[in-house]
């Protein structure tokens, strides 16, 4: 496999916060947490990380802290996407220089890019990045859906290593299988699809539970890799009630509630995301003790 960064679960982080700004000690906390459970990767600055609302120098911030914090234990990837290619090239620039092993990136939400758009935003990224990128295809938060034919001419280039694939389609997974081949690396974008993903020759999943339950998230691909996949799926299905609610509002409003359920952090988070409805915090902090997470 072509430039494989990591095999397993990376964990796409929580930012803490406050109302003045990114919590430092919460997440170095929480790093610590994550790096003490086993987990195989950590992601900072994605999705669940809040990129759309934190400012462009604390998004640089907050990766620069995040890599001298792992100091080398696990890969560290950097959110860099953005719906335009020339600040995703800063970010992108930035994230290399300051020691992220690999740059994840989304693509382009609100423009809609035309499949030949995809293309060129992607290659230039590829092009100038110092490090491997990883696609990030999210249909249902982007409007804008990164086809199987289009990253089998991406992954042809040789900076473009995998893709986080979250269309929650098991077909085009299949189909991406298909077209790509070796050519590049597949991890799953959603945790209740995890093994499914891969039993297609995926190499891991970019989870949101992770943040929760890394030590399940990470025992549940170990299970799969080491060849007993009826012990995967039993994993899979017991952790299904937990995924399920970390979703039952949009991500990341339910895993900053649980992250700040077990202290690290407040449970702030950024306009135009709003705090969790007490009932279905109620059912999320039942399930998580039921886990034995609090």
């Amino acid at each position: 496999m072509k430039n494989l960064i990591f095999r397993g679960i990376a964990t796409a982080m929580v930012t803490p916060m406050t109302a003045t700004g990114v919590d430092y000690d919460a997440l170095a906390r929480f790093i610590d947490f994550q790096l003490e459970e086993g987990i195989n990767a950590l992601v900072a600055v994605g999705t669940t990380g809040e990129s759309a609302t934190l400012t462009p120098q604390e998004r640089k911030e907050v990766i620069r802290f995040t890599v001298e914090r792992v100091a080398g234990r696990v890969p560290v990837i950097a959110g860099t996407g953005t719906n335009n290619t020339q600040h995703v090239l800063e970010f992108t620039k930035s994230a290399c220089d300051d020691g992220a092993d690999a740059v994840l990136v989304v693509t382009p939400y609100y423009n809609k890019a035309t499949q030949a758009g995809l293309i060129a935003h992607f290659t230039a990224v590829a092009d100038a990045s110092a490090k491997p990128v990883i696609l990030y295809n999210v249909p249902s938060r982007t409007g804008c859906n990164l086809l199987p034919d289009t990253v089998a001419v991406l992954a042809k280039h040789p900076n473009i290593a995998a893709i986080k694939e979250a269309s929650g389609n098991m077909g085009q997974v299949v189909e991406l299988a298909a077209k790509c081949g070796s050519d590049i690396a597949i991890y799953s974008g959603e945790d209740g699809i995890t093994l499914p993903i891969l039993s297609m020759g995926g190499q891991g999943c970019i989870s949101v539970a992770s943040n929760v339950v890394p030590k399940a998230m990470v025992s549940l691909a170990d299970t799969f890799f080491r060849g007993d996949v009826a012990e995967a799926a039993r994993m899979q299905r017991e952790l299904w009630p937990l995924i399920h609610l970390l979703f039952c509002e949009v991500n990341p409003i339910p895993a900053k509630a649980a992250v700040s359920a077990m202290g690290y952090g407040e449970e702030h988070i950024r306009l135009p995301l709003t705090p969790m409805e007490d009932a279905h915090r109620a059912a999320l902090y039942a399930e998580m003790k039921k886990l034995g997470v609090l």
